[in-house]
């Protein structure tokens, strides 16, 4: 076999159908689906066993997050290649047909990934903004990673990834118990290990949901003591890939955003200084640092104004 498509699944119950006509829809046709139903309480499970297609692996845990629901999926994959898939996001046909003439065209890469349509809240979609690759054609080796992921979109987004499972097996899969940015870590680990071939063109559709509605608060709060943080610090002391600095100043803008939508103050300066930190010219974090000092009804206008930050 191929392919072993791994999707995570919880509370997807308007989604997985969709999602799963995607996935239907591939030119390329040898592949098996591995969904793990993370503890859902809505009606995900009934809806995939609805389908009733052989391919799908329909495994049940208790709830433990998603980094957990995909580490299951992968440890159970009987698939030469591992490709990775949200319960509410969609491939486009020809994902896993160009990832694996990748993998054909630039055979020393351990991971074959492609770009990415943002879909937000209202349907409307947007491209990604991917700066500073240092290739000219479609596609090539991205070299840079860290360079590219400070000053764009995720270069790596989890739904239109390609690799192996002993690559997984070797950063340790996805960390769990971390409530956001589990992923990111984990192609942060991958990226100061191994070689990635990358397409340009758009493979997939990322529905991104409430989360970067920045005039609403986000869906969960953020981690304390910062996992992801810490576990880019480690990589920066191991390894100090050029970049890495900015990215970790990236991050922190990140957790500052999410803390002043709360109306953490404190927190929202202490990530505000710390994205400073790594990177003096990571001038738009003033903006929180400003937000801080305004009255409520003011700063809840300039929230919703997030974008132009």
């Amino acid at each position: 076999m191929l392919f072993s498509i791994v999707i995570p699944l919880y509370n997807k119950e308007g989604q997985i159908a969709n999602t799963l006509r995607s996935v239907f829809a591939q030119t390329c046709t040898d592949y098996e689906i591995v969904i793990v139903n993370d503890g859902s309480t809505d009606g995900s499970a009934a809806a995939v066993e609805a389908i009733g297609d052989p391919r799908i692996r329909l495994i049940h845990q208790q709830n433990a997050g998603v980094s957990a629901a995909r580490n299951r999926g992968i440890a159970e994959a009987r698939g030469q290649y591992i490709a990775l898939l949200d319960a509410d996001d969609e491939w486009k046909p020809n994902l896993l047909e160009t990832l694996l003439n990748l993998k054909k065209k630039y055979p020393t890469c351990q991971i074959c990934a492609g770009n990415y349509t943002h879909v937000d809240i209202t349907g409307k979609k947007s491209p990604t903004i991917i700066n500073n690759l240092d290739f000219d054609g479609e596609d090539g080796i991205l070299s840079n990673y860290f360079q590219i992921a400070a000053i764009s979109n995720p270069p790596i987004w989890s739904s239109c990834v390609m690799t192996t499972k002993d690559i997984f097996d070797a950063v340790g899969g996805f960390p769990e118990g971390i409530k956001s940015g589990e992923d990111l870590l984990t192609w942060a680990r991958i990226a100061c290990r191994f070689k990635i071939a990358y397409t340009k063109k758009s493979l997939a559709l990322y529905n991104m949901g409430e989360g970067y509605d920045f005039s609403k608060k986000p869906p969960r709060n953020q981690d304390k003591n910062d996992p992801v943080g810490a576990g880019l610090i480690e990589l920066l002391n191991t390894y100090n890939p050029s970049g890495l600095k900015e990215y970790i100043s990236l991050w922190h803008k990140m957790r500052a955003s999410v803390a002043i939508r709360y109306g953490y103050k404190k927190e929202t300066m202490y990530e505000s200084f710390q994205a400073l930190k790594y990177n003096k010219k990571n001038y738009k974090v003033w903006a929180f640092i400003l937000l801080c000092f305004i009255p409520k009804s003011m700063r809840n206008k300039f929230i919703s104004l997030r974008n132009h930050f």
